[in-house]
């Protein structure tokens, strides 16, 4: 029988050793990667969707000769994308009224014609974003701060479009966005309509922060907002809530969009858009 020598033993197990170190260090390499590559096609799908909304919206709404109001949020950002384009290709003649300064450098920055509501206090079209969309049109919006341009604008224009992804459209308010319906206030007077309308309509009303400093989130008006998280599963006259709301001296304007959407588009997950109509 022959001997193995104690030396090469101790190779081998050093070897195989490595080896199943090297193995489990490659496979977590392999997996993260997965994951990650994962993780981005997911993310790539979403925007993917927000961008064939938007460029549909944009096809089939937008005209040469007209004044076009532009909304705030990301999937705008692909809205501006499309009417870009269309303006090297084809020559569009538009003039753009922005809802935020977001809004502002996306028009400037892609060479576009800004506007004002000064000059063009009539729009064609609006085209816009939206946190929510329930079964009746009704819209939650200003999840990005701009509620009260967005309504200013949507309320001078002959249509309101919507553009937004699936995750966006809902058969009830509070289904999809947990984030509440913001409210945009008077800095002096949050803390007594915070406690009027939790006594009024019950849920929780929360004073939004700024993230990139401390204190509250100032909007472009110089204002504060509450998010009012309302009760769920809330079988609303949501018409009659957003009035009652702005009776309420210091509520500047509500993220509720009653009846001023004329057709929403949705970018679906496998590719195709879906429509809703008023």
């Amino acid at each position: 029988m022959t001997r193995t020598p104690v030396i090469t033993l101790l190779k081998v197990v050093h070897y195989n050793s490595n080896l199943q170190k090297f193995t489990r260090k490659t496979l977590s390499s392999f997996s993260k990667t997965v994951l990650q590559r994962t993780a981005s096609s997911s993310n790539m799908s979403l925007n993917e969707a927000k961008r064939i909304a938007a460029h549909r919206a944009v096809d089939e709404w937008v005209k040469t000769n007209t004044v076009i109001g532009i909304g705030s949020g990301s999937t705008v950002v692909f809205a501006v994308e499309r009417l870009a384009e269309r303006v090297q290709k084809e020559g569009l003649k538009v003039t753009c009224v922005p809802t935020s300064f977001q809004a502002r450098q996306l028009i400037v920055e892609n060479n576009l014609v800004l506007g004002d509501l000064d000059r063009n206090p009539k729009l064609a079209v609006a085209i816009d974003g939206a946190d929510e969309v329930d079964r009746n049109m009704v819209l939650i919006k200003g999840g990005g701060g701009c509620l009260l341009q967005e309504k200013i604008v949507a309320s001078c224009a002959e249509k309101l479009i919507i553009i937004a992804d699936y995750t966006k459209n809902s058969e009830h308010l509070g289904e999809q966005y947990k984030k509440g319906i913001p409210i945009e206030v008077v800095p002096m007077a949050y803390v007594p309509i915070r406690e009027r309308i939790a006594a009024k309509y019950g849920g929780e009303l929360k004073l939004r922060m700024a993230v990139a400093k401390a204190g509250p989130c100032v909007t472009d008006n110089g204002n504060f907002i509450l998010d009012w998280h309302f009760k769920q599963n809330c079988d609303c006259d949501w018409a009659k809530v957003n009035s009652e709301l702005l009776q309420i001296p210091g509520v500047v304007e509500t993220g509720l969009f009653v009846n001023m959407a004329a057709k929403a588009y949705f970018g679906m997950n496998d590719g195709s858009v879906k429509t809703q109509d008023k």
